[in-house]
């Protein structure tokens, strides 16, 4: 499974970004997306996630409220539409595959990862 993200960028706050992944190979063996995000010197943290079938999200506390993940499963692509952006929102921001059909935020259960793409938030 390949997964390329695209959609980062620079905005400032309060500002709007959409990131989207699309998932290419073997997608069938792909039971949710997810992304998560690290920041310079900090470790990779769980976003959100959505399983294909049934479209179960999670997301971290974080985000709740300003962050929305969805999916186009003809498309095998997903996007986290991110609102109310704030500064500590700046990262690397990776779209993730994992193989189970249960949400997760355990990072070591998504087997795929696409590179990142940059979002950086200014006050």
């Amino acid at each position: 499974v390949q997964l390329q993200a695209s959609g980062g960028g620079a905005v400032q706050a309060g500002g709007s970004l959409r990131l989207f992944c699309a998932a290419s190979g073997r997608t069938l063996g792909v039971g949710a997306m997810g992304w998560f995000r690290q920041a310079p010197g900090k470790e990779r943290e769980f976003v959100a996630t959505i399983t294909w079938s049934g479209g179960s999200t999670l997301y971290a506390d974080s985000v709740k409220g300003r962050f929305t993940i969805a999916r186009d499963n003809a498309k095998n692509t997903v996007w986290l539409q991110m609102n109310s952006l704030k500064p500590e929102d700046t990262a690397i921001y990776y779209c993730a595959a994992a193989p189970t059909s249960i949400p997760t935020v355990l990072l070591e259960r998504y087997r795929y990862w696409g590179r990142g793409t940059l979002v950086t938030v200014s006050s």
